[in-house]
């Protein structure tokens, strides 16, 4: 006599529909125990904070504080969302298609490289605004070079996109050490090279905030209205299908990814002539990975984007006043935005995934009469 299958204890299922009502009910509850939980857990471990336990408004309030306290720390804090936003921005044209480019860290330094690396050889011997537009194409090139090459091998070989594009990272990171031992053979940092600079509107962060908002736009246009925008989606959906309407897929991942790269070297050149007008291995500080996070939690709308990197960057913020006010050293800070993030994504899996568990027999019987 065969055996009884036995029902597992919890199974999973996807949601059909979520209203959008129920949907921020649910994110605003999220945030909420969140903030709840991270300031039991400060109040559990900074020292200072549970010596005075009302402190803990003033811990709430750094959050606050760490951006709106001077109209610089504003600035700061816009110039920090744009450049974050500008790096979500180029993953997702490859995240909709279904291609999970890890790489925009490297894709992002090696653009930086190649724009650090014209203002190397060629400053003080081009006109600045030609000397300008020549760090713009190189950065270009080089981040559609380095999105180029996993786009290949995928398209071509079908090989594994991921691993592939986070390799590339370190790839650059070594290639960016290796060109600093070359133009700084005594080991010491390359200094501020004076002309890498692009030109100030009003304030120094404004042109790459400006630059973010219009990469927004035209990325909703380009998604909603144009042709590449309707191929990208297909291929998302399904591949078979796209083949069947007849897109050239291989065509369409080599291009799409070429977008994501030329992006992320228009980043590294924000970057490199915008702000740091120099280089390091370690330039653009994980902001890559944070934005696959970011781009994730937009369901790759770059709309929602805005609000997603918002949030990232003042909850970063706020962790680096909570150190300063507090006198928190190490990780601490970012383990309490951990703990936020968590519970933030968290909550998506409940929007989008219902959980059941096993009836008793008992109860199964009484539905059963």
């Amino acid at each position: 006599m065969a055996s009884e299958m036995k029902e597992p204890l919890i199974h999973i299922t996807k949601r059909s529909f979520v209203s959008t009502t129920r949907a921020i009910v649910v994110r605003i509850v999220a945030v909420l125990i969140a903030l709840v939980v991270s300031g039991i857990f400060a109040f559990l471990l900074i020292e200072k904070l549970s010596a005075d336990p009302s402190r803990i408004f003033e811990f709430y309030g750094c959050f606050i504080e760490g951006v709106f306290s001077s109209s610089e720390l504003v600035w700061t804090y816009f110039k920090d969302l744009a450049v974050l936003l500008c790096i979500s921005l180029a993953v997702t044209p490859a995240f909709r298609m279904k291609f999970w480019n890890i790489g925009a860290e490297g894709q992002t330094l090696v653009g930086m490289l190649g724009a650090v690396s014209i203002s190397f050889y060629l400053g003080g011997k081009l006109h600045p605004a030609l000397l300008i537009v020549l760090m713009l194409i190189a950065a270009i090139i080089a981040g559609a070079v380095w999105a180029f090459i996993p786009a290949v091998f995928k398209a071509v070989w079908n090989t594994n996109e991921t691993l592939f594009t986070l390799m590339m990272n370190y790839v650059a990171t070594f290639l960016v050490n290796f060109v600093l031992l070359l133009w700084v053979p005594s080991g010491n940092a390359l200094g501020v090279l004076d002309a890498c600079r692009l030109p100030i509107l009003g304030h120094q962060y404004l042109l790459i905030i400006i630059v973010a908002v219009l990469l927004t736009a035209f990325l909703c246009v380009y998604f909603k209205q144009s042709k590449q925008g309707y191929e990208i989606s297909v291929v998302g959906e399904s591949e078979r299908t796209a083949r069947y309407v007849g897109i050239n897929v291989k065509k369409v991942v080599i291009r799409t990814m070429i977008i994501s790269g030329i992006l992320c070297g228009l980043t590294g050149f924000l970057i490199g002539a915008g702000l740091d007008h120099s280089i390091t291995s370690d330039a653009i500080g994980g902001q890559g990975f944070t934005a696959i996070m970011v781009s994730w939690l937009a369901k790759f709308n770059p709309l929602f984007m805005v609000i997603t990197a918002g949030l990232v960057i003042f909850l970063q913020t706020g962790a680096g006043q909570i150190s300063e006010t507090f006198d928190v050293q190490g990780a601490m800070p970012n383990i309490i935005v951990g703990i936020i993030l968590f519970f933030i994504i968290g909550c998506e899996f409940f929007l989008n995934y219902e959980v059941h568990f096993r009836k008793s027999k008992k109860h199964a019987k009484g539905e059963a009469k």
